[in-house]
């Protein structure tokens, strides 16, 4: 074992034990339990002490045997109810999850039939063959149709599309990080965009027209997409400083002639007909994750997709976000998320430093909650602090809500941060500290201009 998966190994086993020790005030023993868990998983996931879809069968196990109503602990007595150990193993079938099921679907069955090449050769044949626009190219169509279409199903699109490029550059190429890191990274990015870019958009919207605010479309463009157009080319400014490419040409092959068989056509028409359903999804209002169960059974109806084709799927992706959810399901369920919410002193603070508080801490939460979780569990508290005047009214609860929803959208510090960040993962080439270090750096270079957004943007327009 590596001195690194040692270290990891150590301070896991620590970290689980110190709740076990200390009480906590305010904390429930489930609390105590749930952070333990999330303390162990944290430390395995940054290490990589064990293989990271590893970590999260173990957050599912440790959560059955220790907080569900099957398990060991007799929580008799106590405020908590332990949730039925389904609960736990069914985000294996998470709406979330078959929307990756979907999105590996399609994009081994392009890879299959040549799609992704001619995908390749359409897409990118305007941004030359110099690998510093070639990355560029990506992450402006990735971001720009994230902005309106669900972040996991474009990343899980444009896939396809960086696979052949991965195959072109040579196996010790920095570049091959950068490629691989920009699809999610816009993707996250690009989703701030729009009201129906990510659902943490959503939820701030609706939890202020609740309180009377009307967000337009526009409106909402107006606030935010700055932010991304920023943010998408500071992005690719550093990872072309954190992992430059070694060769000034990838040479790609723009020339091309598509697969003509009915497997192929059967193909060509679903990969449409799914990308068309995921980008109008708010016309027709059928769920993205519905949508991914057309090419999973049509596919493999019609023998397009085979039994081989899906054994090769990367199944311990799916495991890997499982174990996040059940995560976040855990943190809820038994009250840490409130109490680590509930634990800061909202009312003492000033307003920029309230403002910078409320944004980092939905940044954190995320990297381990689901964003729409964060941004659900925040926004409550955002408004209860701006009806009561602590944060200066109608204007305040609308910036407030804009750093709670757009902080939870840069948290893409580990695979589990995000379901595109996981999908990066399945091509290979991406290990965990590349996400840290780059997902770090966007966060916090983010999360300092939504501060100063707030005072000298947000404060002018609103």
């Amino acid at each position: 074992m590596s001195k690194t998966k040692l270290t990891g190994l150590i301070l896991g086993i620590v970290g689980f034990c110190i709740p076990l020790i200390i009480q906590f005030p305010g904390l429930s023993l489930p609390g105590h339990l749930a952070m333990s868990i999330f303390i162990l998983a944290a430390v395995f996931w940054m290490f990589e002490t064990i293989p990271i879809y590893s970590t999260s069968i173990l957050v599912i196990f440790l959560e059955v045997v220790l907080l569900s109503a099957e398990g060991f602990i007799n929580f008799s007595g106590m405020e908590y109810s332990p949730v039925p150990y389904q609960t736990f193993i069914a985000t294996l079938a998470d709406p979330i999850i078959i929307l990756f099921l979907g999105g590996f679907v399609l994009a081994d069955a392009a890879v299959k039939y040549n799609f992704d090449k001619n995908m390749t050769r359409i897409l990118l044949k305007p941004f030359g063959q110099d690998p510093k626009y070639i990355i560029l190219g990506l992450m402006a169509v990735t971001a720009v149709l994230s902005a309106f279409m669900s972040n996991t199903a474009t990343t899980a699109m444009m896939i396809t599309v960086v696979i052949p490029i991965l195959a072109k550059t040579e196996m010790t190429d920095p570049a091959r990080v950068s490629i691989a890191l920009s699809i999610p990274f816009a993707a996250n990015i690009g989703g701030v965009a729009t009201p129906i870019g990510t659902p943490p958009n959503a939820v701030v919207i609706a939890a202020l027209n609740q309180q009377g605010m009307n967000i337009e479309f526009g409106s909402w463009m107006l606030y935010a997409a700055p932010l991304a157009v920023g943010m998408l080319f500071f992005a690719w400014f550093l990872l072309l400083k954190l992992h430059p490419p070694a060769t000034k040409v990838i040479p790609l092959d723009l020339k091309g002639k598509w697969t003509q068989s009915p497997k192929a056509y059967t193909l060509y028409v679903v990969f449409g007909l799914t990308v068309i359903l995921w980008i109008t999804e708010s016309l027709h209002g059928i769920r993205s994750s519905i949508v991914a169960l057309l090419p999973v059974a049509v596919l493999t109806l019609t023998n397009t997709f085979e039994k081989e084709d899906i054994r090769k799927l990367p199944w311990e992706v799916l495991w890997l976000i499982a174990g996040g959810i059940s995560l976040g399901i855990a943190m809820k369920e038994t009250g840490l998320a409130d109490w680590l919410v509930g634990s800061i002193a909202w009312d003492q603070m000033s307003y920029l430093m309230l403002l910078a508080v409320f944004g980092i801490v939905a940044l954190m939460l995320s990297n381990f909650l689901s964003n729409t979780v964060t941004a659900s569990l925040m926004i409550p508290l955002g408004i209860s602090l701006a009806t009561s005047g602590i944060v200066g009214g109608p204007a305040g609860m609308m910036i407030i809500g804009l750093v709670i929803a757009l902080s939870t959208s840069f948290a893409m510090v580990l695979p589990i941060s995000t379901p595109p960040n996981a999908i990066a993962v399945s091509t290979g080439v991406v290990k965990t500290k590349d996400m840290i270090v780059a997902g770090t750096i966007i966060g916090v270079v983010a999360m300092g201009i939504i501060i100063l957004m707030t005072r000298f943007y947000w404060h002018y327009i609103l």
